[in-house]
């Protein structure tokens, strides 16, 4: 037999969510092989049930789906162990992880094929070549190796969503209850993860997504949207939603349709979008996104120095200006910008670097004075291979490098650069790392984060009490006070743990 096992590995929160890749994956293939799916984050030791499969078997694919940072920590070693048990089966992995680091990846040894991108024709046409033993090399969307050398097939045409197989939630049921996948957040006590689009039409040098689809977008039309958060809300009992699309709103005639379509059921809503685009977007439309339930929308601030915006290649009409602007222009519809910073980006001196780093500090709490309802994110710069980026040339330059071996992916001090917190780049001193990490624990301490709904009014009150002064002094460092009261009660950082 040909069976396929398709395994999610676990994410950084531990939190279940409809693995939306993986059901894809698996919907590419219903009806010509035969497939399991095992979650990570749904077992306590995923290798032992994949293994029981593996043993029985009729097995011959694996395929796995990684981002960066702790998923590698179940993808590695499961997929070393995979080729020493059973050296026949072929292994495909998919994701941002293996599209970006493709190199390290296939020369691991232990991984057959990458898939570059959307993977919903390239993996069945895989699948039928390796058992037909007929070639790969015009099957788009492919990275694989040819002796010592990397081969990447054409990228092809982004697949209108519409035209696509549905994703196959009662087949996920019989692995899995797919109730336990509607976990308690911010927004809703069953929140359903769900993924509407491919892409993203900008090509900002930092992002993982821009050599991927390369400033590509597709969207699945609202109606059909509405079709299947309807099932999950009817079946299952699903009562707000978290949009993982790399940029939801690029469309508004789409996003006020899904909004008009959603509106009488009163779900909670969250995605993620563009400052200048959704600031195109009509009084109109936003009244309406806040009545059908859009309670919060994260976005890419980056930072408040037009001239970096520029050196992001951010595109389109990103300022500092709109950035404040749009903050309180969202704070009359009552809608919750959740702001994202990128600080420490390269500069040409030390003293230049900590610089912006002062300059991006006073301008977050500019934004947290224009609307103190505006939630705050807080990265450290981690280099993406953006080919032609400007700003990518410069951190090659500093004799920054990534990991020569994949293994050393899931070194603690690799993991952290994956979440944006350790970035390992050679012009950010320690002092540089401390200053930022210790204002964000200021600030996380005078503003907790509202998505936190374990944290009482009390404890906010205890928080912000003890982070006033650092606050409105400047003076953030060291402040073992607030780590504390943060590790005492389990404070949520959502760029971590989610909501």
């Amino acid at each position: 037999m040909n069976r396929v096992l398709l395994f999610n590995p676990r994410s950084a929160n531990y939190k279940p969510r409809i693995p939306n890749s993986i059901l894809s994956i698996a919907s590419s293939i219903e009806g010509q092989f035969d497939y399991v799916i095992v979650d990570g984050n749904l077992e306590t030791d995923p290798w032992e049930k994949i293994l029981r499969h593996l043993g029985n078997g009729g097995f011959r694919f694996v395929g796995i789906t990684s981002m960066p940072g702790p998923q590698l920590k179940q993808a590695i070693p499961v997929s070393k162990k995979i080729r020493e048990f059973f050296p026949t089966i072929t292994i495909v992995w998919g994701g941002y992880f293996p599209s970006n680091q493709s190199k390290v990846v296939l020369q691991s040894g232990f991984v057959d094929f990458v898939i570059n991108g959307p993977g919903e024709r390239a993996f069945p046409a895989l699948l039928n070549a390796v058992v037909n033993k007929t070639p790969v090399e015009l099957i788009p969307n492919l990275i694989y190796r040819s002796g010592d050398e990397i081969l990447k097939t054409a990228k092809d045409e982004l697949y209108d969503p519409d035209t696509l197989p549905e994703l196959p939630y009662e087949r996920l049921n019989s692995f899995y209850p797919l109730r336990r996948y509607l976990g308690k957040t911010y927004l809703g006590t069953r929140t359903i993860a769900y993924h509407s689009s491919m892409g993203c039409p900008f090509k900002c040098s930092f992002c993982a997504v821009v050599p991927i689809y390369n400033a590509r977008w597709k969207g699945k039309s609202a109606s059909l949207i509405y079709k299947d958060i309807n099932y999950l809300r009817e079946k299952y009992g699903g009562n707000a939603i978290e949009f993982h699309d790399n940029n939801f709103f690029v469309s508004e005639k789409r996003t006020t349709e899904f909004a008009r379509l959603i509106r009488p059921h009163k779900m909670i809503w969250w995605g993620e979008g563009r400052i200048d685009t959704i600031d195109k977007y009509s009084d109109a439309s936003l009244a309406l996104m806040r009545e059908s339930g859009c309670k919060m929308i994260f976005f890419g601030a980056e930072t408040g120095n037009d001239e970096i915006l520029k050196k992001m290649d951010k595109g389109g009409t990103q300022s500092a200006a709109g950035i404040r602007s749009f903050a309180a222009r969202m704070a009359k519809f009552d809608i919750i910008p959740e702001y994202s910073f990128v600080l420490g980006t390269p500069a040409d001196s030390p003293s230049q670097v900590m610089k912006q780093i002062d300059q991006d500090i006073a301008f977050i709490k500019e934004i947290k004075q224009i609307n103190p309802k505006t939630e705050i994110i807080i990265y450290v710069y981690s280099p993406v291979p953006t080919e032609g980026s400007d700003m990518y040339q410069k951190v090659l330059a500093s004799g920054f490098h990534f990991p020569e071996k994949l293994e050393d992916w899931i070194n603690p001090q690799w993991e952290s650069f994956d979440l944006r917190k350790n970035p390992l780049t050679p012009w950010l001193t320690p002092e540089m790392i401390n200053k930022i990490k210790d204002f964000e624990t200021v600030l996380n301490g005078y503003y907790p984060t509202v998505s936190d709904f374990r944290l009482t009014g009390l404890k906010r009150t205890i928080l912000r009490s003890f982070a006033a002064v650092r606050y409105k002094t400047g003076i953030y460092r060291k402040p073992y006070e607030l780590k504390a009261l943060q590790v005492l009660w389990k404070y949520r950082q959502p760029e971590l743990e989610g909501f």
